[in-house]
């Protein structure tokens, strides 16, 4: 094609697809897609030359701002709540099965495996509020799961996360606990407090652009999983913190937000939250890909 016009360079573009190598079909799919919708998107702005350079440079630093610690990213895809969105047509709740939420930049594979109701605070804080979180993981009948493994991790009280805060020991806050035979799990933690997203670097200048705050609601980070079923990325929200109706990633959902009520004397902690999990079964041909 050697005459490329403002109107006809997308099906230039797209009709180049699979010309000097072979390409998937779902490839084709997503590069079709994308393909138009950024070109459309070129024309409805009217992007100029300079704003396109300006882009190229900005992915660029949050490129060379990614790291083991931070995932600038999936930072930039949480504000755009494009991480949100993404994680519902993946794992749509199509039953009674417990909903899905956004896993976030600050997590860490493998922290410590500790006992059932072992406590995964390793640093006090002067203004923590104690707390014994449990429940029970189910499947759809109601039967208690055992064996599931669940990942747990939360900012201190001070707002941050451990691979944050060099003040804080090495995957403070972080566990892994395991289901007893009924299925239920326990453990003692810290009240999340709400916090910032980093703000500063790119993440900063996309919240500035589109006049956006950075708070995030308190909230629990949790994994589950065991073969035979799906694995479940969530969050649990404290019912009571603030930004509950305007997090800044757009996470929260209705189903996932606890009481933290006071506890009884018997726990020794400040709190006691009671949160149940359920299970979906893992489809055949899944399970047989993973």
């Amino acid at each position: 094609m050697r005459n490329v016009t403002i109107e006809n360079v997308t099906d230039v573009v797209i009709n180049s697809l699979g010309q000097n190598g072979q390409i998937t079909q779902r490839n084709r799919e997503i590069m079709t897609g994308l393909i138009r919708h950024m070109h459309d998107f070129c024309r409805e702005v009217k992007l100029q030359h300079d704003e396109f350079l300006f882009a190229c440079d900005y992915l660029a630093r949050a490129g060379q701002l990614s790291s083991d610690k931070r995932q600038e990213f999936i930072l930039l895809g949480d504000i755009l709540g494009i991480e949100v969105l993404v994680d519902m047509l993946t794992h749509p709740a199509t039953g009674i099965e417990s909903e899905s939420s956004v896993l976030g930049p600050f997590y860490r594979e493998n922290p410590p495996v500790l006992p059932k109701g072992a406590s995964t605070v390793q640093k006090a804080f002067d203004n923590q509020e104690s707390v014994y979180f449990e429940g029970h993981v189910r499947d759809a009948d109601g039967k208690g799961i055992a064996g599931v493994t669940l990942d747990v991790w939360e900012d201190a009280p001070n707002g941050l996360y451990e691979n944050h805060d060099p003040d804080q020991p090495d995957f403070n806050l972080r566990g892994r606990f395991e289901t007893d035979e009924n299925g239920h799990f326990a453990f003692r933690a810290v009240r999340p407090v709400p916090y910032p997203i980093p703000d500063d670097e790119t993440a900063g200048e996309l919240l500035r652009a589109m006049g956006h705050h950075p708070n995030r609601p308190g909230h629990i980070h949790f994994i589950l999983a065991k073969d035979g079923y799906r694995t479940l990325i969530s969050q649990v929200f404290d019912s009571s913190s603030d930004w509950l109706d305007n997090d800044s990633v757009f996470a929260v959902k209705e189903s996932l937000v606890a009481e933290f009520n006071k506890a009884g004397e018997e726990l020794d902690q400040d709190l006691y939250v009671n949160f149940d999990f359920v299970l979906k079964p893992q489809q055949a041909s899944a399970a047989k890909a993973a």
